[in-house]
């Protein structure tokens, strides 16, 4: 052949190679991808990528829960934090990356059980396998040899074998070719598979209902003075100090209700540790808005009120000092305002108020503004000196007192600048609009009096409580996928897949060929018994070897074990 034949030959043969068409290479690419995402090995993987993506959640402040605190965490690292807010790490749970794993695994998993489910359907209608030829060469065998026959033995293999699912095959159905053979096949333990099925079918209902009250959700937290007064209504999420809405809310649909907070009560151990706050409120909901029927409530730690699908969840509390600013004129002003706990032990809280002049005693704005008190300081439940250092020594409300700064002048209240309730604004002091007047100490009952006259009286304090109305449909969902879902681990786990096979024939057939008068009239009956676990696990060779026992002592003889031989 020469050269050029060669290279004809080749590209003849190369010809008949068929070319993948574009489409053809489309949808492999398709089928490989789909079948690498439904595996089981994949979905594990997301399932450990979606735990570790939550990890910045927990360590980073979140836009939806402080605001002020990812601004803050942002300006303190001018360089990284843009970048990190770039990548949605102050918004974790609805940032395009963790709905991606999300999502990814939620399909990963239906492409995984769907075929699952039909695969163990499938198993469930297929009879038990045949007994394999040597029964010898199993982990767990035994033999015996009884004075039955072999449709006797077999029946009451059957017979004892009652919860297994079992099939009897004879004659054609048998390859051995020894006659009178019959042999039981039996299997149990389809349950584990299920609960293995229940297990991951669960899973999806829980990530399902996760998202969907993610969707359809909304929690508002507001403080409220107990002291019975007005409480608060739900009918805008400007009720609230801070309110978060599900992706599909914006507030507008709430569920009405209306509570009023009458009194709070905090048990506390001698060292000062909490034991129970309990608060009794009032509320209204449904046709009790319409009739201005209030209904009486006791709320405890975990123990919310629940009603009209919402939760009323009692979250925490404090303490609001209430002072009277008396002006020169004789007019006063009183407020009773929370202040935030500094320390969870004592409750040693700081905060600040701003009081406005009454209107016409000043002639202009500018003079009026000029004229405005601002109180900034602590406050003390049960109040220690050390000297004129003020701290708290127990957080009950057993000795108030409070070390104060007042001020005097522009404290920013018709600026329309956002402040902080509980502090005055450190730009107005260093700006020289706002001037500190006096610095001291006061017990309830107890005033100072400022250069012109005005008069700041401490009056007491009240307790606070801190209420969150949450609103999740796929609550009551998530429970009961989170309860099915241990049920199905736990069957899984449990439960032992495993196949038994008897073999009964006459003794005859295989064994005595000497002159025994068995050999020509057989009379007794070989019964082999063999056990498979499809997961090696510890206790099956003893459940093996009690149901070889029964069923062997109802035929009157013991079986051969090697720990009956012993």
């Amino acid at each position: 052949m020469t050269v050029d034949e060669k290279d004809r030959t080749e590209d003849d043969a190369g010809a008949a190679v068929p070319r993948q068409s574009v489409a053809g290479r489309a949808a492999a690419l398709v089928r490989n991808t789909w079948r690498g995402l439904t595996s089981m090995r994949t979905a594990l993987v997301l399932l450990f990528l979606l735990a570790l993506a939550a990890i910045p959640g927990a360590l980073l402040p979140q836009r939806s829960l402080n605001a002020g605190k990812v601004d803050e965490y942002i300006a303190n690292r001018p360089t990284l934090g843009p970048w990190m807010d770039r990548l949605e790490l102050f918004d974790v749970f609805g940032s395009f990356w963790f709905t991606a794993i999300y999502v990814l695994l939620f399909v990963s998993l239906i492409g995984c059980i769907i075929p699952r489910c039909w695969d163990h359907f499938q198993a469930l209608r297929t009879q038990p396998v045949a007994a394999p030829r040597r029964l010898s060469r199993l982990p767990h065998h035994t033999d015996a040899v009884v004075d039955a026959t072999p449709d006797a033995v077999a029946a009451g293999a059957v017979a004892r074998l009652r919860g297994w699912k079992t099939i009897t095959r004879t004659g054609d159905d048998l390859r051995s070719g020894r006659p009178g053979e019959i042999t039981v096949s039996a299997e149990k333990g389809y349950l584990r598979e299920a609960g293995n099925l229940v297990f991951h079918l669960s899973l999806v209902g829980l990530l399902a209902a996760i998202a969907i009250g993610k969707l359809f959700s909304y929690e508002g937290n507001v403080i409220v003075i107990a002291d019975g007064g007005p409480g608060i209504c739900t009918t805008s999420p400007a009720v609230f100090d801070s309110f978060r809405a599900g992706n599909s809310e914006d507030g507008t649909g709430m569920t009405p209700l209306c509570v009023k907070v009458n009194d709070f009560t905090a048990d506390y151990l001698d060292n000062g540790q909490a034991e129970m706050f309990t608060s009794n409120i009032e509320y209204q909901a449904g046709d009790d808005l319409e009739s201005n029927t209030w209904r009486d409530a006791q709320l405890q730690v975990n123990h919310p009120l629940r009603v009209a699908g919402d939760r009323v969840y009692l979250q925490g509390h404090g303490y609001a000092p209430t002072f009277t600013v008396t002006f020169p004129n004789g007019e006063s002003r009183t407020e009773t305002l929370q202040w935030r706990p500094d320390d969870a032990t004592t409750f040693l809280s700081s905060g600040a108020m701003r009081f406005d002049p009454p209107g016409g005693m000043y002639p202009d704005e500018t003079e009026r503004r000029q004229n405005q008190i601002g109180i900034e300081g602590l406050f003390a439940p049960t109040a220690f000196f050390h000297g004129d250092l003020l701290s708290s020594s127990f957080p009950a409300l057993t000795d108030p007192a409070v070390a104060i700064d007042v001020y005097k002048g522009d404290t920013g209240l018709d600026t329309g600048n956002p402040q902080s309730i509980f502090s005055l604004s450190k730009e107005l002091v260093n700006q020289g609009r706002m001037v500190k007047e006096t610095r001291v100490n006061l017990t309830p009952g107890e005033s100072t009096t400022l250069s012109d006259g005005t008069v700041v009286r401490f009056d007491g304090a009240k307790d606070f409580v801190n209420l969150q109305v949450s609103h999740d449909p796929a609550q009551q969902w998530v429970l009961v996928f989170a309860i099915t879902m241990m049920a199905g681990l736990l069957v899984s786990l449990v439960v032992k897949r495993r196949r038994i096979w008897v073999r009964v024939y006459p003794e005859s057939a295989d064994r005595g060929t000497g002159s025994d008068t068995l050999d020509r009239q057989p009379r007794r009956t070989v019964v082999e018994l063999g056990g498979l676990a499809r997961t090696d696990q510890a206790g099956w060779g003893d459940e093996f070897d009690r149901l070889a026992a029964r069923l062997l002592e109802d035929l009157g003889r013991t079986p051969d074990t090697p720990q009956n031989r012993a």
